[in-house]
């Protein structure tokens, strides 16, 4: 099954969200906690938090920096 094209910013700002507070709340979990027996219930607690600022920060934030990345490229 592919997904129509149309919803294709949508899916990347998705997918980039659902990694990137995937990959900073665990490391920052890490960081502050230690990986112990508790380290998979803190992470998950930091990625439910992170995840829904994640998302429409992307769908926010990723048109004007697209337009920044065009003007300083050639």
């Amino acid at each position: 099954m592919k997904i129509d094209a149309k919803y294709s910013q949508l899916l990347f700002a998705f997918l980039m969200s659902l990694l990137m507070a995937c990959v900073i709340s665990g490391i920052l979990t890490a960081i502050h906690s230690g990986l112990n027996a508790l380290f998979f219930g803190k992470w998950l607690r930091a990625f439910s938090v992170t995840w829904p600022i994640a998302f429409p920060s992307i769908l926010l934030l990723a048109p004007p920096v697209q337009k920044l990345v065009k003007k300083l490229t050639a």
